[in-house]
This record gives C-alpha cells, structure tokens and sequence, in this order.
C-alpha cells in the first residue's frame, strides 16, 4: 500500500542504520514488524499465571479401577 508520511531524517538515517535496511520502506516495515511482536509478547505475559490446571490423574485411576470392577462383575453375573 502507498502512503505518503512525513518523517524525521535523523530518525529514518538511525532506523536504517539500527536495522541494517537498505531501502527506507524496508527499515520501517522491520520496526513496524518489531513493533508489533513486542506488543504480542507483552499482552501475553499479562495472561501469564492466570490459568489453574488442576491434576486429577488420581481421581481419574480411581474411577477407571471401579470402571473396570463394575465391568469384570457384570461380566461374571454380578450386579
């Protein structure tokens, strides 16, 4: 897309130099990218420690060991 800004040199010169760009266009789509990337990095880290996972590996043996008693009964006749 063609956009026409107005920008500082020095600050585009530095861009350039920082990015190791060698057109203006590319040395701002690289801050742009970088930009962008810190911003999603950040917003992830403000989920972080917000999710609980609860271990119910015990909880899930125990039911599968009475699944499997329930199961061998009632395939010997037993209710």
């Amino acid at each position: 897309m063609r956009t026409t800004l107005n920008l500082d040199d020095d600050l585009v010169t530095e861009l350039m130099k920082v990015t190791h760009a060698k057109t203006k266009t590319d040395a701002i789509h690289q801050a742009m990218a970088e930009l962008i990337r810190k911003a999603k990095v950040k917003q992830l880290k403000t989920l972080s420690g917000t999710t609980s996972i609860t271990d119910t590996t015990k909880t899930q043996r125990r039911a599968e060991k009475k699944r499997q008693t329930l199961h061998k009964g009632l395939r010997h006749g037993r209710r």
